[in-house]
């Protein structure tokens, strides 16, 4: 996975770190049983592939049976409990971070917005399979994609 420097701008711009690799499946694990208080889960659904200044991570969320880890929707979990879903694949997620919107943004606010990132457009122009929409638009379509998403993870915490 390549790794793309992203502008904070001082604390105005993205505030997202991808990873170089996924995250390990024990890793990953650990963390789920942790942020959910479940010692029973198992994180083999997440490939987690980056984090936010607060501690939150994006993850590729597995529940497409048999489709590639690029057609996976984007899902961010929060250091403060937020979750939701980001994007409906890793190609809308490319559009919404060229849109100037981190993975908690996009799941903590009904209109997020930013400020465009012209290296992260470029990106996505090349590597985008999906049409340029605003972000706004890609994080109604996947929470109208996977409406129960939040409440299922709610409901394995304990």
């Amino acid at each position: 996975m390549a790794v793309t420097e992203f502008d904070r701008d001082g604390g105005n711009g993205i505030e997202f770190e991808p990873y170089a690799a996924f995250a390990s499946a024990e890793d990953t694990t650990d963390w789920l049983r942790s942020w959910t208080g479940n010692p029973a889960l198992d994180g083999g659904a997440y490939r987690v592939f980056g984090q936010d200044g607060t501690g939150g991570l994006a993850a590729l969320w597995r529940v497409r049976s048999g489709r590639p880890l690029v057609e996976q929707p984007v899902v961010f979990m929060g250091s403060e409990g937020a979750c939701g879903v980001v994007a409906g694949d890793l190609s809308d997620f490319l559009w919404v971070l060229a849109d100037g919107i981190g993975p908690m943004e996009a799941v903590e606010y009904d209109d997020p917005s930013g400020r465009p990132d012209p290296v992260l457009t470029s990106l996505a122009e090349r590597h985008a399979t999906t049409p340029r929409r605003p972000a706004r638009e890609i994080a109604r379509g996947a929470r109208a994609e996977f409406p129960a998403y939040v409440r299922d993870i709610e409901d394995l915490c304990r």
